[in-house]
């Protein structure tokens, strides 16, 4: 997959996976991951799938419905590829955290529904349920950040709360984070990440 590899300067720190937007690139998120967790390692993916030319990190048959079956085929070769570059980079795999901003926060937690151990923890940004109707592994603990618009038209309240509620039935620590906003990032959204990342991650 295409990417990029940034070496942080604490090593006990979580690597930051970064997962940008449709139409986005492996450097849209690295000023994100600056302000979440300074001394982390940073692998950047770029989408491998085109829509109109645009990035994305897997299809869609219309806006807000999903090919699953190029999510689920997506989702494991996310996930064999988180494999090999820890062993390239020499970081450690079990202190992987997703970062993912609306196509990239469902492709994160599509890793949390399908693949046991796929992340440490995750910083989901407007995201959506991955998949209905799936029995989700064990994430007992797992730590995840949702970042919500109370006016976001592609992600609704009401998705939201369905995957809080899905991820916490599997045993999740989840914290959601609502803006009067829609489905933009906006600065006081990234300031709620950095002060859950510091007390859920970086304290521990």
């Amino acid at each position: 997959m295409k990417h990029l590899f940034e070496k942080g300067t604490d090593p006990q720190a979580p690597t930051l996976v970064l997962l940008h937007g449709t139409g986005g690139t492996e450097r849209d998120l690295l000023p994100l991951a600056a302000m979440l967790s300074p001394g982390s390692s940073v692998l950047s993916l770029r989408g491998s799938v085109l829509e109109n030319g645009m990035p994305r990190f897997f299809r869609r048959l219309a806006e807000g419905v999903f090919d699953e079956e190029d999510l689920l085929l997506r989702t494991r070769e996310a996930y064999d590829f988180l494999d090999e570059a820890a062993a390239q980079y020499g970081v450690d795999r079990a202190n992987f955290v997703a970062v993912g901003y609306s196509n990239g926060a469902n492709l994160a937690g599509s890793l949390l529904f399908h693949h046991p151990g796929a992340l440490r923890g995750a910083v989901l940004h407007h995201p959506m349920v991955p998949r209905r109707g799936v029995q989700l592994p064990d994430l007992t603990g797992t730590p995840v950040f949702i970042g919500a618009g109370r006016n976001d038209p592609l992600c609704t309240p009401e998705e939201t709360e369905e995957l809080e509620r899905l991820l916490a039935e599997a045993g999740a620590d989840v914290s959601v984070h609502w803006e009067r906003a829609g489905h933009q990032l906006t600065a006081t959204e990234v300031e709620a990440a950095s002060a859950w990342f510091r007390e859920e991650l970086l304290s521990r």
